[in-house]
């Protein structure tokens, strides 16, 4: 009888994602879309409270008006840290007790546009160190705990979504600091897809285009005219609507047969059109 309730109370639940990085732009965007299909939420920023706590009431409302009811919680740490990253892992086992669907989206832009012959060491090991460790080993920390738990759960089939870009293979001059972390991290995703497969445990690589986001802003004059002139066959700027919703897909068990996938939210940039 005692196994009989736990079924039920594990059928009953809600699923749990923990999105890094979630306080605004994309990783707000993937937070509402989990919120319509009725996924707990623990929201991960580093500094922005303020952005943090509207993303929660927003996911709230949300889930309110898709009629769902979920639990949100927020998390402040800075996942390049590795004692932040343990709390965090620690956070969502005390108050959630499970990780149904990890989201690897934090991710930093350079300060500074430096061309690749006067960049310093200073960015680019900022940008390793956020984009590319952060996620690196919060995931190993993760998925320990996801092949833990499928001994134990029954109907337990838990994903990992790495947020990269087009910049994972678009060569900015400019930014190469955030070029080779973007690649990195495509990497990434490709070996826990191989080596968490025999798990069960599906990994996904998300790589969003021209997304408009506050770290967009400074060029969007640039981007507006080259998207008008055929820079994607789609020519409109993406939303991080867009890329959440590619999120939600995978959380929802679309894709069971797929991983190591690379979903590309770009509006058709990934084409190469002659």
């Amino acid at each position: 009888m005692e196994n009989f309730y736990k079924f039920v109370k594990d059928f009953f639940m809600n699923k749990v994602a923990l999105i890094t990085g979630a306080s605004r732009g994309i990783g707000r965007g993937i937070a509402i879309e989990l919120a319509k299909c009725g996924f707990d939420l623990i929201l991960n920023f580093a500094r922005n409270l303020d952005s943090a706590t509207e993303t929660k009431q927003i996911c709230f409302e949300t889930a309110e008006r898709s009629g769902k009811s979920i639990r949100v919680e927020l998390a402040k740490a800075d996942i390049s840290l590795k004692d932040e990253r343990d709390f965090l892992v620690n956070f969502a086992r005390e108050n959630f007790g499970q990780i149904d669907l990890l989201v690897n989206n934090a991710g930093v832009a350079p300060h500074v546009r430096a061309d690749i012959l006067e960049a310093g060491e200073e960015s680019f090991d900022r940008l390793i160190s956020i984009n590319v460790k952060a996620p690196y080993f919060l995931t190993q920390s993760i998925a320990k705990w996801m092949i833990e738990k499928k001994t134990t759960m029954m109907d337990y089939s838990p994903k990992i979504v790495f947020v990269t870009s087009i910049s994972a293979y678009t060569a900015s001059v400019n930014r190469g600091d955030y070029c080779i972390s973007k690649a990195a991290l495509s990497m990434a995703c490709q070996l826990f897809a191989a080596r968490l497969a025999e798990y069960g445990i599906n990994v996904y690589e998300v790589r969003p285009g021209i997304i408009e986001t506050d770290m967009t802003k400074p060029v969007k004059e640039k981007y507006d005219k080259l998207i008008d002139n055929g820079l994607t066959p789609i020519r409109r700027w993406g939303t991080p609507e867009d890329v959440g919703k590619a999120v939600a897909a995978i959380a929802l068990g679309y894709l069971q047969f797929s991983t190591g996938e690379i979903i590309n939210v770009d509006g058709g940039f990934c084409l190469r059109i002659l």
